[in-house]
């Protein structure tokens, strides 16, 4: 063989080894960013369950001797709206009603947080189970990471004063129908063992202890802003606050 052709052969060996190792590199590179977008997706899911779990929080605990209330939006938003309500009663579903547009669009921009007192004045007032098992039921909506929807399905099928149609499981479960994935086994057992009514008493209890008097009462930072009917409450004038604290 002569010495060009040896050359030859040589350099194509030479060629050959170069790019399986090219070929090798290029693979192990591929795995390791593989790996990584995996890692990074299960990083995204998890912040993102994170948030959702953080945006519905308390409710069905007591804090020394409080009932810590439902809060929905982000803990570190700028202003904080305190809402104390019943259920049964009609002037919170009327407040629900026209607010709840400029309420989430505040939470969701992270301007705002609000914090939910549930009580059972109506109950108290008119007789009846309907506020407290609302509440209650509100609260095993809590659980499942949905009270802000079952919340408003809540209010936006709010029966008469005097009818208590919320005392009725039944009812509540057809309500709980109405938001996907909350009526579950786990849910139905919490709402009828009553699981938080220890914490709805307490909330109520709070309230009737407190200096406010009728709900809906609706504090921002800690002022009342929707009693005063000289200067009333309107949905702008509640974003214009909020945003003010911005």
């Amino acid at each position: 063989m002569s010495q060009k052709n040896s050359e030859v052969k040589r350099s194509a060996r030479e060629r050959l080894r170069v790019e399986q190792e090219r070929q090798k590199t290029s693979e192990k590179r591929r795995r390791t960013l593989k790996v990584g977008a995996v890692v990074v997706g299960v990083l995204v899911v998890a912040a993102v369950v994170g948030v959702t779990v953080a945006s519905q929080t308390g409710g069905g605990e007591a804090d020394g001797q409080s009932a810590k209330p439902i809060s929905v939006g982000r803990a570190s938003a700028p202003a904080k709206l305190t809402v104390y309500e019943d259920f049964r009663c009609p002037a919170c579903g009327q407040f629900e009603n026209t607010y709840r547009g400029t309420v989430k669009s505040l939470e969701k921009a992270g301007k705002l947080k609000a914090d939910y007192h549930l009580v059972t004045l109506i109950d108290g007032n008119m007789g009846g189970s309907g506020s407290r098992e609302a509440a209650n039921a509100a609260a095993c909506a809590r659980d499942e990471g949905k009270f802000s929807q079952y919340h408003d399905v809540l209010y936006q099928n709010q029966p008469a004063e005097q009818d208590d149609t919320f005392a009725s499981t039944k009812r509540l479960f057809q309500l709980a129908g109405k938001v996907q994935g909350l009526d579950s086994a786990a849910f139905r057992k919490c709402v009828t063992t009553g699981k938080h009514d220890k914490w709805v008493k307490r909330s109520n209890d709070d309230f009737r202890a407190s200096k406010h008097q009728a709900t809906p009462t609706v504090l921002l930072d800690g002022k009342d802003v929707y009693g005063d009917q000289s200067n009333p409450l309107t949905p702008d004038k509640l974003k214009q606050m909020v945003e003010r604290k911005s």
